[in-house]
């Protein structure tokens, strides 16, 4: 009976860690993202649920949020599952995808078609393609293989006839 009453010993810092992921976790599954945690603080009446508030307890919740080195959102949150270079990473390439006005095209409607034509034309044939606009609209992308060009397209019928009609020219 008596051992029962101790207070429990506070957690390590892993420990510290797999419980902050797990709240921060459930915050964005329930809100989208976090709107309640900015500092090592803001944990803390869930850690003093749990334990027995202390000094001890503050400083390790605090090495915790330290060590998994969560960037913050423009708010002031944390933001769960990244680092902080992962962070600065991926607003890198954002600001790259920006300044170009990049757009992501699913491919579940695109049809391929295939032309056969020996590696070492690949290059300048691709040129003239993209240079030729009797191509324009016709493909997506052009994209070299070991043994031809493939092409990724919207409008297979229009891009077979005019390949089949540049073929049987020559």
């Amino acid at each position: 009976m008596e051992n029962k009453k101790r207070l429990r010993k506070n957690p390590s810092r892993e420990t510290c860690e797999t419980i902050i992921k797990r709240i921060l976790m459930t915050e964005v599954l329930q809100h989208g993202r976090n709107r309640h945690f900015k500092k090592a603080a803001d944990f803390m009446d869930y850690f003093e649920s749990l334990y027995p508030p202390s000094d001890a307890l503050s400083k390790q919740v605090q090495r915790a949020v330290s060590a998994l080195n969560m960037p913050k959102d423009d708010d002031g949150y944390l933001i769960a599952n990244k680092t902080a270079d992962q962070f600065v990473q991926e607003q890198e390439i954002s600001h790259m995808l920006a300044d170009v006005s990049a757009t992501v095209n699913p491919m579940e409607d695109v049809q391929t078609v295939f032309l056969s034509v020996p590696v070492p034309m690949q290059p300048l044939l691709i040129q003239r393609i993209e240079q030729l606009s009797a191509f324009e609209g016709k493909y997506i992308t052009i994209v070299p293989s070991s043994n031809g060009l493939l092409f990724y397209t919207d409008c297979k019928n229009q891009l077979l006839i005019l390949l089949n009609s540049l073929i049987n020219q020559g």
